[in-house]
């Protein structure tokens, strides 16, 4: 069977990786992050859930958390509308030959992405385009007036 992500696998995710992955940020700036996650069934497990209530309070999103975010709802979500069409289009730019060079690739991609300068910056800027138009639309899908 492939690889499937599971509510214990996700809550390992969460304990071990996403705190080693936070740990080079200034204390300041976690105490002030939130974390979101889409309504997949392993975000969905109770443990996974009480994990997040632990550790971040009411500073997540995503089904049965604090703040629920809408199903199928991309016009917010950076790695929706920006960040996996950009990497694949680095990744896929020639055939991929194996697994190994898969991952080489998307590792290769994300350096990219994190050192291409003032990437981030307008993201960002289009982050704050897209909520002020879902807002303005009272949480409509945005694509069509972007």
């Amino acid at each position: 069977l492939p690889y499937r992500l599971t509510g214990p696998r996700y809550l390992t995710f969460l304990q071990e990786v996403l705190v080693e992955l936070c740990e080079d940020l200034l204390l300041e700036i976690r105490q002030q992050m939130w974390y979101q996650h889409d309504g997949a069934p392993a975000h969905f497990s109770l443990a996974v859930r009480e994990q997040l209530h632990q550790t971040l309070g009411e500073r997540w999103i995503g089904r049965g958390g604090p703040i629920s975010w809408p199903p199928r709802s991309p016009d917010l979500t950076l790695l929706d509308f920006f960040l996996w069409g950009h990497m694949k289009n680095i990744v896929y730019e020639t055939p991929v030959e194996t697994e190994e060079d898969l991952v080489a690739r998307v590792l290769a991609a994300a350096d990219i992405i994190k050192h291409t300068p003032g990437l981030m910056g307008r993201v960002y800027d289009n982050l704050l385009c897209r909520s002020m138009l879902c807002y303005d639309h009272q949480g409509c899908h945005v694509e069509p007036h972007l």
